[in-house]
């Protein structure tokens, strides 16, 4: 029962909308119908200025980790990349792989907003804040490195969240081995998934050439 309860509790963390709060209770706008339409940081940035698109990064990073948190707490768990692999923590790892996914399918698709949300970059962030913080860090300079040369916040954030398997993956193999790294493992590539899923409309038009630059 404890593990179906964090992983309800996850997704409902994930589908709270703070970018539309945000802009709703600013400026009376819906943010899903202007720009991207999206309810993330750069879209809101974008429409109520770049205050509310930094406290938005940090909210939706926030249930992102809290999510996570909340989780292993439960289910007294280890970290999902944590040293230890006895079956019972093994199996906890897995419950806690499914809470961390859980919150980013909820920032994705909402139940509050019809199942329109955000992209799942920011809470992805939060997500792997807990798990793996050191790998975070990499990504980061990844996403500051691609934005600052293209000035695409959309492209940044796919490559930085496609980054995150590699660097665990690099990681495990050459630093720090884990027992519990396949359900870490699990957590980073279908969360870059979902990401890269969730900017699917922005794929299009870096193709094409109209994706917008960020200033």
């Amino acid at each position: 029962m404890r593990p179906l309860l964090v992983i309800v509790i996850a997704y409902l963390f994930g589908s709270i909308p703070f970018g539309y709060l945000i802009v709703r209770t600013k400026q009376g706008a819906d943010i899903r119908q202007t720009g991207s339409g999206g309810t993330g940081a750069t879209n809101v940035s974008r429409s109520a200025g770049k205050s509310a698109g930094v406290l938005t990064l940090l909210l939706d990073a926030l249930k992102g980790a809290a999510a996570v948190l909340i989780a292993m707490w439960v289910l007294s768990a280890p970290a999902v990349g944590g040293l230890r692999g006895a079956p019972q923590q093994t199996s906890t790892a897995w419950w806690v792989t499914a809470a961390a996914l859980a919150v980013m399918i909820g920032h994705i698709f909402p139940v509050w907003l019809k199942f329109r949300g955000g992209k799942g970059v920011a809470t992805g962030v939060g997500v792997f804040l807990v798990l793996k913080p050191a790998v975070v860090g990499i990504a980061a300079l990844i996403f500051v490195g691609i934005v600052l040369l293209t000035r695409y916040v959309s492209l940044g954030s796919m490559v930085a969240a496609l980054s995150i398997p590699v660097l665990a993956l690099l990681r495990h193999k050459f630093v720090s081995p884990h027992s519990n790294f396949a359900p870490l493992m699990t957590v980073a590539v279908v969360g870059a998934l979902l990401i890269v899923f969730a900017h699917r409309e922005n794929v299009g038009r870096l193709v094409k050439g109209r994706e917008s630059k960020f200033r």
